[in-house]
């Protein structure tokens, strides 16, 4: 019996005899995210690490030269065969026809091999296996690396122990194009390991944006050329310091997995450490007449803020080959701007009167002039939008207040400006049991507006703020709680049920964990090494 899963049908459950317990679950393939259509046959052929290869197919645009793939090439055959597979394994064959090579097919005259994925980014695929060799077709490499994905994940072992893969037919691309998580190295630096382990979790579960919230109050890791002081005198110890080398590894490690590395740089306010580094560019606090030793928010009424930011940011659009930066913009406490008397009188000579947001928009407006000279685009968080900020209409607005979000997300949709939803996805509050079926719940497009409105959601974010995680416990957290974000921001709509989603989840977990990736585990049970 032949088993189809056409046009985001929800179940995968492929009849392989008696029902397998639990405890096997690696016993028959478990794709995540669940592709757009698939189609799996009952006719097996086995595959061997000596014998099977990876390789580019004939009549591809890409070849031996791109190294994006042929580094892809080595790490899946790696992910298929490498970790636990015993050296008699290729012994134990039990007569099913063998599957000798996968060909890997770019089909665009130019492959992007030598780019950095983008907004636009093409990550469709077809995958077809069939005796004797495998045919992944992409028009670009993104769709190539999440073909290769899949295709890892229909590799299975049959009882014997035998490596099996089911003839079978894929058809897949992505639901929304951006697809990310954040990670806070502020409040707790991460060393370069850890997130370079965060970007292969990605890749497994398909997510394409590293949304890379580098510097805070608390800390300032970012190594900047300009402006040395900033990370020797605001990050925690010389230790803890992003130097221009671990930022490259970063962002290259990242596109050889297809993911964009957007950096959050948050101004006006989440800004004390900057001011450890970078004389008068806070402003000072005031207790009626006499200033207090405090500072608050960037100072935006000196002109000497914009100098020093138009050149930070002309260092960040060259060490970032990312078309957006994050602006931030967020949770701007605007006491010390009401308590010092020149920042009151620069309010009266603007004609502000005592709304701040206002003053908040001046300093914005003149920031996103700076970036836009530097031909970048830019997101910002949703205050910005709410404040009333002039925001050209390429402007991605970041929606993360979870109270009332929907409303949020009609009204910057009907404004015409394109979403990222982050708000129901934090992953920092944590909560007994299996919280990750809450986050696949989310419907993106759960709000009042027309097709037009719902067409600038453009995806979202699986967010783990700093506070409480730090190299101890980023990826058991982290995983598998962001594959849930994963598959509603790849997978099509109607899937959702939660028992076949469970099996598959649990499978998926397993594989990350005999991938290196220590994800927590659903519930009760345990994974086949």
């Amino acid at each position: 019996m032949a088993l189809q899963v056409l046009c985001g049908c929800v179940m995968l459950l492929l009849l392989l005899g008696p029902q397998v317990p639990l405890a096997s679950a690696a016993r028959h393939p478990a794709l995540w995210p669940l592709p757009m259509s698939v189609h799996l046959s009952e006719d097996l052929l086995h595959l061997t690490r000596e014998s099977f290869e990876i390789t580019h197919g004939p009549n591809s645009t890409a070849g031996p030269r791109c190294f994006l793939l042929e580094e892809a090439f080595r790490r899946y055959h790696e992910y298929i065969f490498g970790y636990f597979m015993s050296p008699d394994d290729h012994l134990k064959f039990s007569g099913e026809a063998q599957l000798q090579e996968l060909h890997v097919t770019i089909t665009s005259a130019d492959s992007e091999c030598d780019a950095y994925p983008n907004s636009t980014s093409d990550e469709s695929y077809k995958l077809v296996v069939h005796w004797p060799v495998a045919v992944l077709e992409a028009r670009k490499v993104w769709g190539a690396l999440r073909g290769l994905e899949t295709f890892s994940q229909l590799v299975y072992k049959d009882p014997y122990g035998v490596y099996v893969i089911n003839e079978s037919e894929v058809i897949d691309a992505p639901r929304f194009g951006y697809r990310g998580v954040l990670i806070d190295t502020s409040r707790h630096f991460l060393p370069l390991k850890t997130i370079l382990t965060t970007l292969d979790a990605m890749a497994f579960n398909k997510l394409n944006v590293l949304h890379w919230h580098i510097v805070d109050d608390n800390s300032f890791p970012y190594q900047s050329m300009a402006f040395p002081d900033l990370s020797k005198k605001g990050a925690y110890s010389y230790a803890h310091i992003y130097s221009q080398m671990d930022i490259s590894i970063v962002i290259e490690h990242a596109r050889l997995r297809g993911i964009r590395v957007i950096p959050e740089f948050d101004t006006p306010g989440h800004t004390e450490s900057w001011g450890k580094g970078q004389k008068d560019l806070l402003t000072p606090c005031y207790q009626g007449s006499e200033k207090t030793n405090s500072f608050g928010p960037v100072n935006p009424i000196l002109n000497t803020t914009y100098e020093f930011m138009s050149r930070f940011f002309k260092e960040i659009s060259r060490v970032f080959p990312e078309e957006y930066i994050h602006l931030g913009g967020d949770e701007v406490d605007f006491d010390c701007w009401e308590s010092n008397p020149f920042v009151t009188e620069f309010m009266k000579e603007r004609s502000f009167g005592k709304d701040y947001r206002k003053l908040e928009s001046y300093y914005i407006q003149r920031l996103i002039d700076i970036i836009s000279s530097t031909n970048k685009g830019y997101i910002v968080w949703q205050e910005v939008f709410d404040n009333g900020v002039k925001l050209k209409q390429d402007t991605i607005v970041e929606v993360w207040k979870d109270s009332f979000y929907r409303k949020e997300l009609a009204d910057v949709t009907a404004a015409g400006y394109a979403v990222v939803l982050a708000a129901p996805w934090y992953l920092d509050y944590i909560t007994y049991g299996q919280d990750w079926k809450k986050y696949y719940a989310v419907e993106p497009l759960d709000f009042a507006g027309t097709k037009k409105q719902k067409d600038l959601v453009i995806g979202g974010t699986a967010a783990l703020w700093g506070e409480y995680v730090d190299a101890t416990n980023l990826t058991p957290r982290l995983w598998p709680r962001a594959s849930a974000v994963a598959e509603r921001l790849w997978s099509p709509k109607n899937v959702r049920n939660l028992d076949d989603a469970y099996d598959r989840l649990a499978e998926h977990r397993c594989r990350m964990v005999r991938r290196r990736i220590a994800a927590e585990p659903l519930y009760v049970g345990y994974c086949e090494l």
